[in-house]
Parts: structure tokens; C-alpha cells; sequence
């Protein structure tokens, strides 16, 4: 029986799904965060369940060859970057192996193409969202609400970074005071910043439990005179005692209520409540893999399923004769209408509602039918009824993009019994140094 605080010396046989070191005492599950494949390290049981355990490293007594110097000095407390210990070689290598170990637990034997990865992979994000606590702004520390301080986040724009912490020094010095999630005080929730890296505009958002905001004209006086690229500053509403970041309800307070950035050819207006991909360099290679691996001939009728702010439907637009996003969240279609009237693109019809809602009425009340479909569904997947349709529907062609391994199997494996066939997997490193793997996958109609 393994008990907690007692050590062991265990062999590293695997890392799991979210970089985790895997280890085995007696049949025993052990993982044990930061060790990699290969390695002998000694861990001391910091939680023993009756099948299996966490353990922290106390000794690496073989190192593997993979294992790097993390760049940031608070890597070891802050839970946003997993994989900073490994090469990035090795995490390329970690995340297709991760991509093909959990297909084939759905699915059998099959192919996956070498993953897509970043020349610099570090500084790529677009969005950061720091949480505000106890007068100090950071990041959580893994498995925790525990706010960890960091002067300098390796994998956010150096700008925005830059912004939110100079915006949260403001705000404290104007007496705001931090939310208590126990106790529910307090009205600084969240600091997020969204940046266009194409363009560089800024946009700032302050997240707070009720409308008050103290100081609100000498924040936007001195960051508007400091950061010469802010386009947009806006306060969001969240009154619940929720996980959830973000609320309904944004009051712009300064400028516009977008930023604009550039894919491609395509320029996206971006509002605070919009889904927008983070990594702008990878989000290129992952649309432009999607659209070619669908090879589209420009007769066809297309659909854009959880469409966001129209992203994916305008690469399409010049590939396909007629496309139909939908999207659930209301402001995010609003925005793929202004998209695709910047972009002067008219081929492309959005519609508001849950895909799996929508799509069953437009195919049998409408008769509106697709001969290429791509869906690119929250974590949780697609909807069974969405994916019945798209059966029902007959499609040639299906391009699936996910941010989820195991809800992408679940879902391959029913689209391959139901007369699809999975033709290419391709992951794409959209999330360096992170656990994260994006990937893209089509099936065609046998």
C-alpha cells in the first residue's frame, strides 16, 4: 500500500495527456508533474488514492536528454506553462504521439502526419487574462485560485503584458479593491487584454462584480498616453460567484468597442466576448490546412459550424460558392457580418443559434445541404444531433478541427460508423509550452 509522505525511486514510462510524468510501483498509478518519459527520479507521495497517487520530485537521478532549463523563473508555481522543462522538439514530439495514442484508443491503427510546429515558440499570445487577487495580479497556481505574481509572462505579448499589470497598478492606486471569491467582497475580478499582432492594437478589459470602477478617467488619461496603440478600453459586468471570466454586459469606456487583426488576407474585427484563436502565426497554418485538405474546387456549398466571428467561413469564401456559418454567441455573429462587410465578401450567410438547433431545421425545413462540412466545436465536442444531421446530410467531405484529443475520437468514431471515412489526421502546435494540441482531421463520405 503506498501512503503519503513516504519516497520512492520509480522509473518515468510515460506523460499523460497533460505532460504529467506516469510512474508505476507494484501496479500502482503514480504521476508526478514536471518528469518526463525515461527519466529515474525520486518522488515523495504528496496524495495516495487506493489506485493511484501524485507524487513531487525530489531527485532526477537519470536525466533525459530532453530536459531543458524552463526559461521562467516562476514556472515551477504557476499553472499556464507544463511543458517549459522539455526541449521543444520534445514537446512536438509528446504532442503528436499524444494525438495518435488517444485516436487510436476510439479508433485502431492509423496514420498521423508529423505536427505543425512554431519557429519561435514563445510570446505568441494574443489574449491574456490575469486574474486579481489580494492586491496582486498574475496567474493561478496549478490546481488552485491561488494568484501567483509574475513580472514577465513568456508566452503573452510583451505589450499586452505590459498593459494589464501597468492598468492593475492604476486601479489599486485608485482604491479598487480585489474580488473574494469566499466572501464575495471586493470588484476587481479579472484584467484581459486582447492585442492584434497583425496590427498591433490594444484593447483593455476590466472584468468587475458591479459598475463601479473608481478612477476610470485617469486610467484611460494615463494608459492611453503610455501605450500609443490603445484602441479600446471596456469594463465587463460578471455579478456571478462563478469560474466563468467573463459576464454579459460591456460598457466601453474609451475608443472603440473592437481592435482589428489581420489573417491572412482578411481583416477581423475582435469584440471583448469574441472567440478569436490565440496563437495568430499557428492559427494561419491551421486554416490554411483545413481549407486544403478539403480541396475545394469553388462550386460547392459549404458549412461553417460554430463559426465564431466568421474566421474559418472567410478563407472559405474565395474556395466555395456559397457559405453558412453559425455561431451561438450573439456578439460573435454580429462581428462575422461586420468581417465579412470589410472584407467585401458576400457569399457568406450567418446565422445565431446552436448548431445542433440550427443545422437540423436548415437541412429539413430549408433544404439547405452542404457538400463540405467543417466544424470547429468547444472543448465538450459536438452534439449528438448535429453530428446525426451531417450523417443524415451526406456531405463529400468533412473537415474537423479541435482543441480536444479525446472529444475529437469520440466523435471520429461515431462520424466512421455512420459512412465516413478518416482520410488525414494533422495536429498543429497551437499552444507551445502547454499541454495543448490543436488538430485537423478529413473524412470523406464512402
Amino acid at each position: 500500500m503506498i501512503n503519503k509522505n513516504e519516497e520512492y525511486i520509480v522509473k518515468i514510462v510515460d506523460n499523460g495527456i497533460d505532460g504529467e510524468g506516469i510512474a508505476r510501483v507494484d501496479g500502482y498509478t503514480l504521476f508526478v508533474d514536471g518528469a518526463i518519459k525515461g527519466e529515474k527520479i525520486k518522488v515523495l507521495i504528496v496524495k495516495a488514492n487506493k489506485t493511484y497517487g501524485y507524487g513531487k520530485i525530489i531527485e532526477i537521478i537519470e536525466k533525459s536528454p530532453d530536459r531543458v532549463e524552463p526559461i521562467c523563473p516562476q514556472y515551477k508555481r504557476c499553472g499556464g506553462c507544463v511543458l517549459q522543462h522539455m526541449s521543444y522538439e520534445a514537446q512536438m514530439r509528446y504532442k503528436e504521439e499524444k494525438v495518435k495514442k488517444t485516436l487510436e484508443k476510439f479508433l485502431g491503427p492509423i496514420k498521423v502526419n508529423s505536427i505543425i510546429g512554431m519557429g519561435i515558440p514563445y510570446n505568441y499570445r494574443n489574449k491574456a487574462q490575469y486574474p486579481c487577487q489580494n492586491g496582486k495580479i498574475g496567474f493561478y497556481s496549478p490546481r488552485t485560485h491561488e494568484v501567483i505574481e509574475n513580472e514577465y509572462c513568456f508566452i503573452q505579448d510583451e505589450e499586452s503584458d505590459k498593459l494589464a499589470k501597468r492598468a492593475f497598478d492604476i486601479l489599486m492606486q485608485n482604491n479598487n479593491t480585489c474580488y473574494d471569491e469566499k466572501d464575495e467582497s471586493g470588484n476587481l475580478r479579472h484584467i484581459m487584454v486582447r492585442i492584434g499582432k497583425n496590427t498591433g492594437e490594444l484593447m483593455l478589459v476590466v472584468i468587475t462584480k458591479n459598475e463601479e470602477l473608481l478612477g476610470k478617467d485617469v486610467l484611460i488619461d494615463k494608459l492611453k498616453n503610455e501605450f500609443k496603440n490603445l484602441k479600446s478600453v471596456v469594463q465587463n459586468i460578471n455579478d456571478k460567484n462563478t469560474n466563468i471570466i467573463m459576464g454579459k454586459k460591456c460598457i466601453t469606456l474609451y475608443g472603440e468597442d473592437y481592435i482589428v487583426d489581420i489573417l491572412g488576407d482578411y481583416q477581423f474585427k475582435i469584440s471583448p466576448l469574441s472567440f478569436y484563436q490565440v496563437n495568430p502565426v499557428q492559427t494561419e497554418a491551421l486554416y490554411y490546412t483545413a481549407v486544403e485538405m478539403a480541396d475545394l474546387k469553388g462550386d460547392e456549398t459549404a458549412f461553417d459550424l460554430y463559426c465564431g466571428i466568421g474566421t474559418i467561413s472567410s478563407f472559405l469564401s474565395s474556395k466555395c460558392k456559397k457559405v453558412h456559418g453559425v455561431e451561438i454567441v450573439p456578439e460573435a455573429i454580429e462581428d462575422a457580418k461586420e468581417n465579412a462587410k470589410l472584407n467585401g465578401i458576400t457569399n457568406i450567410d450567418f446565422r445565431c443559434g446552436a448548431a445542433e438547433k440550427l443545422i437540423p431545421k436548415m437541412y429539413q425545413d430549408e433544404k439547405i445541404s452542404a457538400d463540405a462540412v467543417f466544424v470547429d466545436p468547444p472543448r465538450k465536442g459536438c452534439d449528438s444531433a448535429l453530428l446525426d444531421t451531417i450523417i443524415k446530410m451526406k456531405p463529400k467531405k468533412m473537415v474537423y478541427v479541435s482543441c480536444n484529443v479525446a472529444t475529437l475520437g469520440r466523435d471520429l468514431k461515431y462520424l466512421i460508423d455512420y459512412g465516413f471515412e478518416l482520410k488525414e489526421v494533422q495536429p498543429v502546435d497551437q499552444f507551445p509550452q502547454t499541454a495543448h494540441c490543436e488538430s485537423v482531421c478529413l473524412l470523406e463520405r464512402r
